[in-house]
Formats: C-alpha cells, sequence, structure tokens
C-alpha cells in the first residue's frame, strides 16, 4: 500500500509539472545580418575602404523570450537579447552581454504591458517603424544618428508601461532612475509616444529627454578634470555615432522630439518623419551653446513581388545653434527573400554635406560627411556606400 501510494503521489506530481510547462514558453531566436561593403571617403585622408560590415538592416544577435500564465489573463514576461559582430564574434552594445534588451515584467491583454530593465525607449518602439530605417536600416538613417532613428541608445534602469490598443491608439511611457544617493536626477531618462492606426493611415509621435551623469555639477562641485564623457553615470547610452554629432559628448542632456506618418496602399508604401534634437550645455560642457539638429526624412517603397521589395528615402539634416551645418543624404535599396528567414540585399547611398562642424571644446571645422549612423568620417564634404549582404533569421 504504502509503495502504491507513493507511486501515485509521483505521478500527480509529474502531472502538475506538465500542467505548468504547458502554460510557460521559452524561444530562442536570433539573425545574422552581414555583406560586403564599399566606403568612398571613409575617413578624414579620404582613403576608400573595402570591408566585411555586419548588421546594416538589422544588427546581429541571438536572444532568449519567454512567458509564463500566472492565471486571469495575466503572464509573466522576459526577454534576454545579445547583440554581437558576426565577423569578430565580439559583443556589441559596449560589450554588455545583453546589451540590445534585459528585461522581466508583467502583462495582461486589458491591462497592458509593464517591464522593467535595459530596454528600447518609446519612440524607437512608436515612431521609428513608421520610417525607412525599419525597412533597410543604417543606409537609410540620420547622418549621425542625431535622433536616435537608428536605435542606436537603449536605457537602463527602465521602468515602462505600453497601454493595450484602444481602436487603433496605443501610448506608451518610459522612465529611467539615475540611482544616485543624494542626486535622484542624475543620469535619469524620461519618455512618451503614442501612435494611431486607421485603415491605411498610421501616425506616431513622442518625446525622449537623457541626462547625462554628471553627478559633480548636480552637486556644485567643479571636477579635477572637464566632465565629460556621455554615458558616465547616465541611463541612455547616447547618440553621439560620428563627427556629426560626436563634438556634443559632454552635453549636460540630449532631448529628441520626433514623429512620422505612413500610407501604404497595394505594393507601395510611403512615410515621411520629422525630428528636433538638442544637446544642451551646462557649466561644465566642453561647448558653451545648444546645438540643434532638424531632421526631415520621406520614404517610398514599392512590393515589386511578394518577395522582392525596393525602395527610395531622403533625409535632410540641419545643425544649428552653436555651429551650422546641412547634410542632405539619398539612400536606395533593395531586398529579396530567398525563403521566410533568408534573403539577399544591395544598398547605397550618398551624402553632401557643407557648413561646420564641432570637433572638441576648442575647435570647429568645414562639415565632413558621414553617411547614416556608420560612423565613417569623411573629410571631403562627400561620401558614398554601398553594400551588398545576406540575412538569416533563426
Amino acid at each position: 500500500m504504502k509503495r502504491i501510494a507513493l507511486s501515485t503521489l509521483s505521478l500527480a506530481l509529474l502531472g502538475a509539472a506538465g500542467a505548468a510547462h504547458a502554460q510557460s514558453s521559452v524561444t530562442l531566436y536570433g539573425l545574422i545580418d552581414e555583406s560586403i561593403q564599399y566606403v568612398h571617403n571613409a575617413n578624414r585622408a579620404n582613403d576608400n575602404l573595402w570591408q566585411m560590415y555586419a548588421g546594416n538592416i538589422q544588427g546581429d544577435r541571438f536572444g532568449l523570450k519567454g512567458t509564463e500564465d500566472l492565471g486571469g489573463g495575466l503572464k509573466a514576461i522576459f526577454q534576454l537579447e545579445n547583440g554581437f559582430d558576426v565577423n569578430s564574434g565580439k559583443l556589441g552594445q559596449g560589450s554588455r552581454l545583453f546589451g540590445r534588451q534585459a528585461y522581466v515584467g508583467l502583462t495582461h491583454d486589458a491591462y497592458g504591458t509593464l517591464t522593467l530593465g535595459r530596454q528600447y525607449d518609446p519612440l524607437v518602439d512608436m515612431v521609428q517603424p513608421l520610417t525607412a530605417d525599419n525597412y533597410f536600416g543604417s543606409t537609410f538613417t540620420t547622418p549621425g544618428d542625431v535622433d536616435n532613428n537608428d536605435n542606436s541608445s537603449r536605457t537602463n534602469n527602465a521602468v515602462k508601461y505600453v497601454s493595450p490598443v484602444f481602436s487603433g491608439f496605443q501610448f506608451e511611457g518610459l522612465y529611467a532612475l539615475g540611482g544616485v544617493a543624494g542626486a535622484t536626477g542624475s543620469g535619469q531618462t524620461w519618455s512618451g509616444a503614442a501612435t494611431y492606426g486607421f485603415g491605411p493611415f498610421s501616425v506616431a509621435a513622442g518625446y525622449i529627454r537623457m541626462d547625462n551623469g554628471s553627478t559633480l555639477a548636480s552637486r556644485g562641485i567643479t571636477p579635477a578634470t572637464p566632465a565629460g564623457v556621455w554615458g558616465s553615470g547616465a541611463t541612455s547610452d547616447g547618440t553621439l555615432d560620428s563627427q556629426i554629432n560626436g563634438g556634443y559628448s559632454s552635453a549636460k542632456s540630449i532631448s529628441i522630439t520626433s514623429a512620422a506618418g505612413q500610407y501604404v496602399t497595394g505594393p507601395f508604401t510611403f512615410n515621411i518623419r520629422y525630428s528636433f534634437a538638442q544637446y544642451k550645455p551646462d557649466g561644465f560642457s566642453a561647448f558653451h551653446e545648444q546645438e540643434k539638429f532638424h531632421v526631415a526624412g520621406a520614404f517610398a517603397g514599392y512590393q515589386v513581388t511578394p518577395a522582392m521589395l525596393v525602395g527610395l528615402g531622403y533625409t535632410y539634416t540641419h545643425g544649428a545653434g552653436d555651429t551650422s551645418a546641412n547634410y542632405h543624404q539619398v539612400s536606395l535599396g533593395g531586398d529579396y527573400s530567398l525563403s521566410k528567414r533568408t534573403d539577399i540585399y544591395l544598398l547605397g547611398a550618398y551624402q553632401h554635406a557643407s557648413g561646420t562642424q564641432r570637433v572638441n571644446a576648442t575647435t570647429t571645422q568645414e562639415a565632413g560627411a558621414s553617411i547614416g549612423s556608420y560612423g565613417n568620417n569623411a573629410g571631403d564634404k562627400s561620401q558614398e556606400i554601398v553594400s551588398l549582404g545576406i540575412r538569416h533569421k533563426f
């Protein structure tokens, strides 16, 4: 009898474990995007460059994500996502193990989703999908990614809420705690965005403010050396991707307002966008007048066949305030799906720059071109880039 009772209990426990497992799921996923790339005027000496380059349309990654059904429509969720360079095997995002995303939270169909950890901000979630970057990536994005259109920045220590969809409308809010004793707001980030879809039209808009972690300045203490490498104590990574905005790494804050609209009809996709990015100094910054970037972009895509997409994009960027510069960028792209998981692509762009750029606290220079968020800093006013690549998802 005792042996039979123990066997019955064991079977019951195994059944309960099986039922719990059936209500949970964990998914391993990833993506590899690799290309052969040519850059004309790739550096300050205007040398040309042939290279292997990973992550044109999407950054290389692998990750784990999962859910657990807690009952009553409530689920626990998590996601851990690593970024890497397929050419070297090195970690991306500042050599973080899970630098792309790392969060845990709760979700409910009726009440929305609350997540905590390292995350994308609301503009990336809601505005970026209605821009050319969503289709062809870095080659079609803002020069220097001054407005984070290419997801250069992610946010640590973030609490994010995403609402359910109400008749096509959805909103999102984020706040990241600086975590500095005695200086609560030091390095904080806060952001909000909303999107609305109606028929073939979609619109979205949002705002983000990222504070640098200049805790000495917040306490009125003069540092022995200039404060100023972005990200020291900041919750957000910053968007300093090239010579276009690299001279503003000592900014006290970066704030970005962005809006986009998209129209889809048959095989055609059209979208337009505008953003306003402000790099604001304080008394400890290496520059003294606010630099402002106005960005306007347009995109047209045509689904030639179910397997083939072609696109044309134009981006105009105007820097004003501390310096004055203009950047005109034209981008072309074609993507062909070999299967549901594998595609090949050909991307190209041309950029022309004029005006002046800030190099450091004491130096400005004639504006040099720097396409998208690649960080190739030309010594000339023009630059061209071509990438032939393959992308595989798993």
